[in-house]
């Protein structure tokens, strides 16, 4: 896995107020922490923060940060985001070491098309889309490829089925399911708007009926009444 190199200055505010402004300005609080280091508040250029979780290690991607002249090799971690627009509005930038083996969450990427869909008629449920590995840096998978040609009606795949991958540790329990294929739930039959819109005419006939019957039965009493 490729190093990405990412600038970031020192953040000599702290607050929620301050962090307010640099993002306006276009700008990301960050703090910068690991061992044999004093937690390091910075802040990293949004667009820039961007570009270098987009490349093909994602999240993971193992970051050269640069403050004041000084590289610092990071992962990111516990990235917050705006629960609107989905916007980065903190991370934590965690020191590490490239013969010092890492945890991370790697993205699962189902492939193929089981005969349960095509010829039971069955359907797709990835209950897991994601695997927590620990491996070194550099070889942590930008994601796990799971082939799901051969499943039938009720099969599944665990944990414990996923490939083996040299210098990868699968951290989950092996017993857990990851995907299935399962029976269609059934579906309740359209009644046509033609059809509905008669039922509802008949329905409000009937109360109408109903509603004149009530109505007159206390008129009646009165003319009754009126005679005698």
């Amino acid at each position: 896995m490729d190093q990405v190199t990412l600038s970031a200055s020192p953040r000599l505010e702290a607050g929620s107020r301050p962090a307010r402004r640099l993002r306006r300005s276009g700008f990301v609080p960050a703090v910068v922490y690991g061992r044999d280091m004093e937690p390091l508040p910075v802040n990293v250029a949004t667009r820039d923060l961007f570009a270098a979780l987009r490349t093909e290690a994602g999240l993971n991607a193992v970051i050269s940060l640069e403050v004041d002249g000084t590289a610092v090799l990071t992962v990111a971690r516990e990235i917050q985001r705006h629960p609107v627009r989905g916007d980065i509005t903190h991370l934590d930038f965690i020191k590490v070491s490239l013969d010092e083996e890492i945890q991370a969450e790697v993205n699962l990427d189902f492939v193929g098309t089981p005969p349960g869909v095509t010829e039971d008629g069955g359907v797709v449920e990835a209950i897991e889309t994601s695997v927590t590995i620990r491996a070194l840096p550099t070889q942590v998978p930008s994601s796990i490829e799971v082939d799901i040609s051969e499943l039938r009606l009720g099969d599944t795949i665990k944990f414990g089925d996923l490939p083996a991958i040299e210098g990868v540790e699968y951290l989950d329990e092996e017993d857990r399911p990851v995907v299935t294929v399962l029976i269609p739930r059934v579906v309740e039959e359209e009644v046509p708007e033609e059809e509905l819109e008669e039922e509802l005419e008949g329905e409000e006939a009937v109360e109408g009926e109903a509603a004149a019957e009530e109505g007159a039965g206390p008129e009646a009493e009165k003319e009754a009444g009126d005679e005698g």
